[in-house]
């Protein structure tokens, strides 16, 4: 029902804004999570205009969209969303939106779906959190400079420049965060964070990946999952567990807590960005800045 109100403000927005979808010859561009909203400015440059529905700390799963997000999305001539029912009911808002002459690109659709992590626990089968393999945001910015190259022929050299330029970087970043990561002996590569965002760094760096929740927040932790992941990190003797920023404490801490009730310590070795980076004018508001800072996290709690 909610979507449906959703859909209707939405349509009504678009049919009242037709005249303002031209800024100054720009394009006008929407994006759901940070990571996109990042990737799409260092394309796009100063050549479009872009604006983020999510911020800082915002958890995609448990998304919902405001007034203040109707008017953008009627106002855009393009919206780019992560895709595998990442950001929950909004996908159905996107996709009726295409029939409404705004077109909008699941960055996912970059990816070879049979390279993707499987789950029969989620709704898309697929791990969303794609971000997290720099070879995937590899090919998705040169999907997005396509996209952009194809809805804006005349900046089509500037896309590609800028894709090129931003790739060179990615690689730069790939190689720096393997060298990172080398210290660390391979035995204490083991990942415990409050829900599971990160199996695609793990198997791209080698990491266990244990998560208190699934891959959706909205999935809530029971007793059970406590329980069973206190055995396993005393077992393993894992020396940190992670927060995330998008995703309370409280879950991690309760964690720490079990485990210290069986008569060990584990620490709280930081907080990581997952579904979101960090604030924006801040190295970790980048995503370049923001792997750089949870891989040195990481090592160095783990080490």
């Amino acid at each position: 029902m909610k979507n449906i109100i959703l859909l209707s403000l939405v349509f009504l927005a678009i049919s009242s804004c037709k005249n303002e979808k031209e800024n100054n010859g720009k394009l006008n561009i929407v994006t759901t999570t940070t990571m996109i909203t990042d990737l799409v400015k260092n394309i796009g440059g100063d050549r479009i205009n872009v604006q983020g529905l999510m911020g800082s700390g915002v958890d995609p799963h448990l998304y919902k969209a405001s007034e203040g997000d109707v008017t953008k999305l009627a106002n855009a001539n393009v919206v780019f969303y992560g895709g595998l029912h990442l950001e929950g009911k909004l996908v159905e808002v996107f996709e009726k939106m295409s029939h409404q002459n705004i077109k909008t690109i699941a960055v996912s659709d970059a990816l070879d779906q049979n390279t993707l992590i499987s789950s029969e626990y989620f709704a898309s089968n697929y791990d969303p959190h794609i971000w997290f393999n720099v070879d995937y945001w590899i090919q998705i910015t040169q999907y997005v400079a396509d996209q952009l190259s194809e809805i804006n022929p005349e900046n089509q050299l500037f896309y590609e420049a800028n894709a090129k330029t931003y790739i060179e970087k990615l690689n730069v970043l790939n190689e720096k965060l393997k060298t990172t990561i080398s210290i660390l002996p391979k035995d204490k590569r083991i990942l415990v964070t409050a829900h599971d965002a990160f199996n695609y760094f793990g198997r791209a760096f080698g990491f266990e990946v244990v998560g208190l929740q699934g891959l959706s927040t909205a999935t809530e932790a029971g007793v059970q999952d406590v329980q069973k992941l206190t055995t396993f990190i005393i077992d393993k003797k894992v020396k940190a567990i992670f927060v995330e920023s998008s995703v309370p404490k409280r879950t991690i801490e309760a964690l720490q807590a079990a485990v210290k009730s069986k008569g060990h310590d584990v620490i709280i070795g930081g907080t990581l960005f997952s579904d979101a980076l960090g604030n924006a004018g801040t190295t970790e508001g980048t995503y370049i800045g923001m792997f750089e800072y949870n891989v040195n996290t990481i090592v160095n709690a783990l080490k």
